[in-house]
């Protein structure tokens, strides 16, 4: 068997919870790592998405933790494209079970942000959970995360 453990570390982009509004991005700092992978686990929808009432998954990326920029379709993989804003994915019609979703970035940027953009009205939560795999990082073994 492979060692794939000594090889990443795993951080949270949205931490588990159930949103009803914006998250605030917190950034992503890739110093170090060759490769990153976005993992979006979304819980049944709190209410019925449609176009109006939805949830829009944006991700950025920087080189200075200050100007953000959206994510080109060319700097992802696991996408046929890449929505205004940065949109890696939509929730636009009705979530009836969990999920689980997960976007290459290949892109050059330091830095990372994704956001949870809610439009429309959400008087009830969805379990929404994001976490960045940093891959094949520089100085191996990565830490333990306990």
């Amino acid at each position: 068997m492979k060692d794939l453990h000594s090889k990443l570390t795993i951080v949270n982009a949205i931490g588990a919870a159930v949103l009803a509004a914006d998250n605030t991005p917190a950034a992503i700092d890739l110093q170090g790592y060759d490769s990153a992978e976005i993992v979006l686990a979304i819980g049944i929808g709190g209410i019925t998405f449609d176009a109006t009432n939805k949830v829009e998954f944006k991700l950025t990326e920087s080189d200075d933790d200050v100007t953000y920029n959206a994510v080109a379709i060319e700097d992802m993989l696991g996408l046929s494209s890449v929505g205004a804003g940065g949109i890696i994915k939509s929730l636009i019609a009705a979530q009836a079970a969990a999920t689980v979703s997960r976007f290459g970035y290949k892109g050059g940027k330091r830095y990372l942000k994704l956001l949870a953009d809610f439009s429309g009205t959400h008087g009830t939560g969805t379990p929404i959970s994001a976490l960045v795999i940093k891959g094949n990082g520089f100085s191996n073994p990565q830490a333990n995360q306990i």
